[in-house]
């Protein structure tokens, strides 16, 4: 049977992100991605202004009611940026229920990016995304997100994979954590994989250039990956290869930023998981 996954993330009608590329990698990848979509937005908020904004959680949650009285199951959940303390202890309900079916719990817990939470993160949202984080089988912070999470003001340097293992809960959930490099020139991110106790760094040579949804790209890859039986490592090695071609695609052609990645050509490399040829230790 062809994998299912439930995906709680918000949709913008314009620029690359949240839903607008989990619907069409999953699918690449041969996984079925089910939305439930936590907003409708006419356009991201990085970079545009004016943009309309209506609240799903009510739709979300009646959506998830009926998805329960026919039985459903699906091989994985996965979440993303929440809006409100109501969507994020609704996708917690959600999460726990289908974990309770074998669901693989795939949680970004989205708080924030280059040492800051976003504008609509306060503290007790902060907090409701750790709990949101604590039901995840694999969590994808990146470091600003981490540092949240272990309630640190910034992460200790050279030291990520013991960030990563303090992320793991004691071993009960996997880790990756993205922007976490060894040296200059480089990106990847550090991986804490449960299943074997091992610690792997992903390094790539860094292409130039910062996009909307290169999380939700690198996120949605990996995701697919674990779909296809792949391990955690080999996924986030396949996750930041695509990722890097898609932002050298993207750069190359001048793409304005908020315009998001231009990863639409690229997905036939995603069928079949071809994008992993080659790119490790690139």
């Amino acid at each position: 049977m062809t994998p299912r996954c439930a995906a709680i993330h918000d949709l913008s009608g314009f620029g690359r992100c949240s839903l607008t590329i989990i619907l069409p990698v999953l699918s690449a990848m041969g996984v079925q991605c089910c939305p439930l979509p936590t907003a409708y937005l006419s356009t991201h908020t990085g970079g545009f202004t004016g943009n309309t904004f209506l609240d799903m959680t009510a739709a979300l949650a009646d959506a998830a009611r009926h998805w329960e009285t026919l039985g459903l199951t699906f091989q994985a959940v996965y979440t993303g940026f929440m809006a409100s303390p109501e969507q994020l202890a609704l996708a917690g309900e959600v999460v726990a229920w289908m974990k309770g079916r074998g669901a693989l719990a795939v949680i970004d817990p989205v708080m924030g990016d280059h040492g800051r939470p976003y504008r609509t993160y306060t503290p007790s949202m902060c907090a409701a995304a750790a709990e949101l984080a604590a039901l995840g089988d694999v969590i994808t912070p990146n470091l600003t997100e981490a540092a949240l999470l272990l309630g640190l003001d910034r992460l200790p340097e050279d030291h990520f994979d013991q960030v990563a293992a303090r992320l793991s809960l004691d071993g009960r959930r996997s880790v990756v954590l993205t922007g976490a490099v060894r040296r200059a020139g480089e990106a990847g991110a550090v991986c804490y994989d449960r299943e074997t106790g091992e610690t792997t760094f992903v390094g790539l040579r860094r292409a130039e250039g910062e996009f909307h949804g290169t999380g939700d790209l690198f996120t949605s890859v990996l995701t697919g990956a674990l779909l296809q039986g792949k391990g955690l490592a080999e996924g986030a090695w396949m996750a930041a290869g695509f990722v890097r071609d898609c932002v050298e695609r993207t750069a190359r052609l001048g793409t304005p930023a908020r315009e998001g990645l231009d990863f639409e050509p690229l997905l036939g490399r995603l069928c079949g998981g071809s994008a992993l040829d080659g790119y490790r230790g690139i």
